[in-house]
């Protein structure tokens, strides 16, 4: 949601963004959208979340003159079992996503599991 705020806000300065199998918000919906459809998985596991849904869901859609505006890329991981594959494939769909990259065999950090493949497909978006 960090990234989305700041494409809303400073869209000129960004040429792409990437979304790392992440929550990915889009220019329908409010902020919360994604996670409120998660809500009933998130009250019967009951775990804190730094999420703010609450926050979110009164804040009004991203703008297509914003957030809509940034060029969007987003890099699958398939293992994920935090945001699982069907889901990531899901907000792909529904968001404009420009690049879609995917690393094998990585889980939800793939920062830590597959450095060197996601630094390649970061390469492959930058170029």
């Amino acid at each position: 949601m960090n990234m989305a705020l700041a494409m809303e806000k400073y869209p000129n300065k960004i040429s792409v963004a990437v979304f790392v199998n992440a929550f990915m918000p889009d220019t329908l919906h409010t902020p919360s959208y994604v996670l409120d459809k998660d809500v009933a998985l998130a009250k019967a596991l009951v775990r804190p979340s730094s999420l703010f849904r609450e926050d979110l869901s009164k804040k009004s859609a991203f703008s297509n003159e914003g957030f809509g505006s940034v060029k969007r890329a987003y890099i699958v991981s398939a293992e994920d079992k935090a945001l699982k594959e069907e889901f990531q494939r899901w907000e792909i769909e529904n968001s404009g996503v420009a690049i879609v990259k995917e690393v094998k065999n990585a889980d939800h950090m793939v920062m830590l599991s597959k450095p060197q493949k996601l630094c390649q497909c970061l390469l492959d978006i930058v170029n």
